[in-house]
């Protein structure tokens, strides 16, 4: 094992920090060195099989290019982590024709076995992302389905019962291009509120016909449309149903193309902020007023367009503590000839750092969708996840037989808020080329790190073990409410070797995706005990001292 031990990460930070401030270049006169690989794909043999369809890409209609996301709950909430996978299809198909959406169990070693039929977990609509979460109070974990369409929600019926379909009861089907979805509580009632990003107002009828830069047909720019659409948010009403509220807190004041959606508290409040990533319109910051009402601060708050001013192809975005420093940062993914952009939080406004950190010469070449941040090695340093795929033809090509596939890209934390890429890229053995979007980070197996599931464009999905090399050790801390489900907004905060660490239960980010709602924290070489703190939704706080390191620790309110 390397030299890992949380103790020595202000060390490392110090280190790191006297390292050049000059931005980083697109291409370096050598490539970093290869590291042994961080992830082994291992999806076929643990039983996941399922492929992702977009339909007749002749057509070249601009959704068929956008999907699919991917979820991670606990369904029967047998312990494990099990997986749905949202299914496209064809968008010249009637409504409720296409293949659906697939739910896969877990054994708890980390095998899949396909139980959509048993279950009734499946939606037939032409799928784009997925948000889960207990919407209903009673300890099950729901599933709410984005679709070009009606949205869909699918309410978990409990041991031995069945999903059922409730959208329209429960007033949550909007009708529009839905992308990614996120479940909060954003009164601090103790119930999931629910916020839906759209892209933008599409038909077949305003269907353009576009060429690649070579004179071939392609997928239009999201531009080319002139058709922003708002988000919309729903007030859960203690009843299983919803009302939209978009108009009344202040949403409806803002239009973007919608992909990416970010929950956090930015200002330290005590109240759920939500951040928009948007593609080629300026990104949204909208700041919980207290009252159910939201104000749109991007711009001031200098999140909404990067250090030169100007609106970039937002697609996936996470928030999380890049600096160890107890608030939240925003790190998004873009277009290719775009930088991902990282926003570091400085006291709730936000510095384009990106140029500084390592991240912005390797990103230039690529386009990201699904992304995330976790500490793949344990070490005690948050790692960053871009999984990556084109939208336009381009030369050269990766692959003769897909045109729009790209290697994903994993860049290490070494401290100070600095980050180094992994090569080969995207951690594996050899690069894998692929036209990534959805991913999700989920602990499969059990062996308390995490892995990473990326849902492919028109392609199979993936399950990437993770094997980092030197791993420290860890913990993972499942956060449940009264009623067993996680407790969505919680702040996690540990203090393990002179240093606290602060996460989220937030299962929501990346693209389309939502992921293991469970907490983990890489510790390093740190064996022995930690003290532990959360912060509840609504202001009430736990602590607990002297917990064992290692495995899982459930801690209930």
């Amino acid at each position: 094992m390397r030299s890992a031990h949380i103790a020595l990460a202000t060390t490392l930070s110090l280190l790191s920090g006297c390292s050049s401030d000059s931005p980083d270049s697109a291409g370096g006169p050598s490539a970093p060195a290869a590291s042994p690989p961080w992830f082994v794909e291992v999806a076929e043999e643990r039983g996941l099989t399922w492929v992702h369809s977009k339909g007749d890409e002749v057509r070249y209609w601009f959704p068929e290019v956008m999907g699919p996301g991917a979820g991670v709950l606990d369904y029967d909430r047998d312990g494990d982590m099990d997986l749905y996978l949202v299914q496209s299809g064809d968008l010249s198909k009637p409504e409720g024709e296409n293949a659906g959406d697939r739910l896969f169990a877990n054994d708890g070693a980390g095998n899949f076995a396909d139980v959509t039929e048993a279950t009734g977990a499946t939606d037939r609509g032409y799928g784009m992302g997925c948000a889960c979460g207990d919407y209903d109070g009673d300890g099950w974990t729901d599933i709410y389905v984005t679709n070009v369409g009606p949205n869909a929600l699918l309410k978990n019926g409990g041991a031995g019962a069945q999903f059922s379909s409730v959208a329209a009861a429960a007033g949550v089907d909007d009708d529009r291009w839905g992308t990614s979805a996120a479940f909060m509580d954003i009164d601090n009632d103790g119930d999931l509120d629910l916020f839906v990003v759209n892209y933008l107002n599409w038909s077949e009828a305003v269907e353009l016909k576009c060429m690649s830069g070579f004179g071939e047909p392609d997928y239009c720019h999201p531009n080319n449309y002139n058709s922003p659409a708002t988000d919309v948010l729903f007030e859960n009403n203690g009843d299983g149903t919803f009302t939209d509220i978009t108009a009344r807190a202040g949403v409806a004041e803002a239009f973007g193309n919608g992909l990416g959606v970010a929950p956090g508290d930015f200002n330290s409040d005590g109240l759920m902020d939500i951040y928009v990533a948007n593609d080629m319109t300026a990104n949204q910051l909208w700041m919980n007023q207290g009252d159910n009402t939201f104000k749109e601060s991007g711009l001031l708050a200098g999140c909404a367009v990067n250090g030169e001013g100007a609106a970039e192809a937002g697609m996936g975005v996470v928030a999380f503590d890049a600096e160890n420093d107890g608030d939240l940062d925003l790190y998004l993914t873009h277009l290719r000839e775009q930088t991902n952009t990282l926003y570091i939080n400085q006291g709730g406004g936000f510095t384009d750092k990106t140029s500084i950190v390592g991240l912005a010469g390797p990103s230039l070449r690529f386009t990201g969708f699904g992304t995330g941040a976790a500490d793949f090695d344990q070490d005690g340093m948050l790692d960053l996840y871009a999984a990556n795929g084109r939208v336009g033809k381009w030369r050269p090509q990766f692959l003769e037989s897909d045109p729009y596939a790209e290697p994903d890209q994993v860049y290490r934390g070494v401290g100070a808020g600095r980050f180094k890429e992994i090569m080969p890229q995207g951690g594996t053995g050899e690069p894998y080329y692929a036209n990534s979007r959805g991913m999700a980070f989920v602990d499969t197996d059990g062996d308390g790190d995490l892995d990473v599931v990326v849902a492919d464009n028109h392609g199979r999905v993936r399950l990437l073990e993770n094997v980092a090399p030197g791993q420290g050790n860890s913990v993972l801390l499942e956060v449940v409410n009264e009623a067993g489900a996680p407790a969505v907004g919680a702040k996690v905060s540990i203090s393990v070797g002179g240093e606290t660490l602060v996460r989220f239960v937030q299962p929501a980010f990346s693209y389309c995706s939502s992921s293991d709602p469970r907490v983990h924290f890489g510790l390093g070489e740190h064996t022995g005990t930690f003290d532990l703190r959360i912060d509840w939704p609504g202001g009430d706080t736990t602590e607990r001292a002297g917990l064992q390191s290692g495995g899982v620790v459930r801690i209930s309110r």
